[in-house]
């Protein structure tokens, strides 16, 4: 066969490009980051979200030489904040604190997000898991959750709770309605903040709420943890049970949050953040910061991440569709 000199520097060309291109994430990595990096918070400052993303900013900082700048994009509870991070430029530069009511819960609910947490995310790492504690007020008469199921039951309607539309709590309460076969009243909030104190106040009966919101009231005796909604008892909860050990065996309802960053954002990038929030948490002093309130510390790989998201996403899918959840009308 013929070779003509212009089929010959095509192929020349081919040949450059497809060995210079694979390597050209590696060499961005190599180099990352050159300036102060972004994490997009998709919730106001001060509550536990803004936290966590400010506890892995600094971490990553030291690790990597370069500031992490966290910025809040608070409303409608964290979908605007999420869709902007998606819309980002995939470079590394800006990154979103992922988490289970704006990657996950969210894509059950009407109406649906912009955004695909599968497909216009990668994810990173996921940071850590609280279980949600369902509490009453010391007032009510059940002490344990059992007899908690045993009076709903017994005065169907009756019993109120807190809930913030879409929240993990909300989506936790959801499913103990669905195992136990329990008809109780939801009475909404724009918060968990607003939720729990009603709770104090014994404005209502009872709510799901992350562990750390709870820790300090339980532990003053103004609020009575029923049960955690973790596989495992939590160790600042040692003597409350499970939700399964209470006798729904298979419940499980975490909070969860970690780090991801918008599709197309360089894989050795991707890995380069990863390893290095790893290596970060898994410091003693590090780890103690989220273990103190309650939270289990993972750190997983991108595919474990990712895995977990998509199983998240379906879980909690499939209840809003069987238990046939809608947005309530108002929220004190």
């Amino acid at each position: 066969m013929m070779i003509t000199k212009r089929t010959f520097l095509a192929a020349c060309v081919l040949a450059a490009t497809s060995t210079v291109l694979p390597t050209a994430g590696f060499a961005q990595a190599d180099n990352y980051p050159e300036r102060p990096v972004t994490i997009l918070v998709p919730f106001p400052a001060g509550g536990t979200s803004d936290l966590m993303a400010r506890l892995m900013a600094d971490e990553l900082g030291k690790e990597l030489g370069q500031s992490f700048v966290v910025e809040n994009k608070g409303g409608a509870g964290g979908v605007i904040g999420t869709a902007v991070a998606a819309r980002a430029k995939p470079d590394g530069y800006t990154l979103l604190l992922s988490g289970i009511g704006s990657n996950a819960i969210v894509h059950g609910l009407e109406p649906k997000p912009s955004y695909d947490s599968l497909k216009d995310f990668v994810h990173i790492s996921q940071l850590q898991a609280g279980p949600n504690v369902i509490v009453v007020n010391p007032q009510f008469p059940a002490k344990t959750l059992q007899e908690f199921v045993d009076y709903a039951k017994a005065h169907p309607g009756e019993v109120n709770y807190a809930v913030t539309f879409g929240a993990s709590g909300h989506m936790s309460m959801e499913l103990l309605k669905h195992k136990a076969n329990i008809n109780m009243t939801g009475v909404p909030y724009r918060g968990g903040a607003p939720g729990l104190t009603a709770v104090l106040a014994n404005e209502v009966h009872t709510m799901f709420v992350n562990q750390d919101a709870v820790l300090p009231h339980v532990q003053a005796g103004k609020l009575r943890a029923l049960a955690v909604a973790s596989a495992e008892r939590n160790p600042k909860f040692p003597d409350v049970p499970t939700v399964a050990e209470s006798g729904y065996p298979g419940f499980l309802a975490v909070s969860w949050a970690g780090l991801s960053a918008p599709a197309g954002t360089p894989m050795p990038i991707v890995k380069k953040i990863e390893q290095a929030l790893i290596k970060a948490f898994k410091k003693p002093e590090t780890r103690a910061k989220l273990e103190s309130t309650g939270f289990v510390v993972i750190t997983s790989t991108s595919e474990e991440y990712t895995k977990f998201v998509d199983q998240e996403i379906q879980q909690w899918g499939n209840l809003i569709k069987d238990a046939n959840i809608k947005a309530p009308t108002a929220a004190k």
